[in-house]
């Protein structure tokens, strides 16, 4: 069936550059009575809502809106998932906590604006790895206009500590401040994106130094997943999925002496699945099935 457009301007398309030409000029004019349905017809279309519009709802002004990027920053920080915002000093939402972000500019890829603006406002060049998480398009999101927001998840290393400004702040994903905009929701988003990760790939370079102990990879998978991890578990299953691999250091745990621990690494700094199915299998026997 012929769209709205191409019924008003006749077979050509809307974005034609030459929707009138000679040909068509030619042409013999309509007969008045189809002449005179067809602009009934026209009139009739025009009237009525768009498709998927609510009727009882009056539509926005304008056809343009902004197109904001935002960055779920994840650290492990003192054995707890932290997520790195900003403190707002203008309305709306003044003294609420944001994500780090900003306007896409017209020239620019996502990558590359979100990239901008966290050099620009929190001081963050060192991202170990980043992913699109979703796309925000509520469109009372931002109770002064139109806004869609694109959000990045961003992971970066335990071992790093980059200076940032005095109005930005690491917080503890289990207690977050008061927060601007829907940018909880999408902190929560990005949360459940990192533990379903951390169960089929090696998303764990990304949070833990270049080498480790197990309790201390333990404590890094314990802090993002949300519940205890057994060390033993967690050693057996990554060494066998081929994700970290021994090295030759050792450390000494504390100052009691003992057996100094063996340090492992990743085997890759870059993301790869490493078992597609692990989200997929069935629970255990017994198991209770939510």
């Amino acid at each position: 069936m012929a769209s709205r457009q191409e019924k008003l301007v006749g077979s050509a398309p809307v974005d034609d550059p030459q929707p009138l030409d000679a040909s068509a000029a030619d042409e013999p004019p309509a007969p008045e009575g189809l002449q005179a349905e067809q602009e009934l017809t026209a009139a009739q279309e025009a009237a009525e809502p768009s498709e998927g519009a609510d009727s009882a709802t009056p539509a926005r002004k304008g056809g343009h809106f902004r197109h904001e990027v935002l960055a779920v920053v994840f650290q492990v920080r003192d054995k707890r998932l932290h997520v790195l915002m900003w403190q707002r000093a203008q309305a709306p939402f003044e003294g609420r906590w944001a994500l780090p972000g900003g306007p896409l500019g017209a020239d620019e890829r996502l990558g590359t604006s979100l990239g901008r603006h966290l050099a620009a406002k929190v001081d963050l060049t060192d991202v170990d790895h980043l992913e699109q998480l979703e796309t925000r398009s509520d469109p009372d999101r931002d109770p002064r206009e139109r806004e869609v927001a694109t959000a990045y998840l961003a992971l970066i290393s335990t071992e790093l500590d980059p200076a940032i400004p005095a109005d930005t702040a690491w917080h503890p994903v289990e207690s977050l401040p008061p927060s601007a905009f829907d940018h909880a929701s999408i902190i929560q988003s990005a949360r459940e994106r990192l533990r379903a990760k951390l169960t089929y790939t090696n998303a764990g370079f990304a949070l833990a130094p270049p080498t480790f102990t197990i309790a201390e990879l333990r404590d890094i998978y314990a802090a993002c997943i949300g519940h205890p991890v057994a060390a033993t578990n967690l050693q057996r299953v990554l060494t066998r999925r081929g994700v970290i691999e021994p090295t030759r250091g050792t450390v000494q745990r504390g100052t009691a002496g003992g057996r100094p621990a063996a340090l492992y690494r990743f085997a890759r700094s870059s993301l790869v699945v490493t078992d597609p199915f692990a989200v997929f299998r069935p629970p255990a026997a017994g198991a209770v099935s939510l």
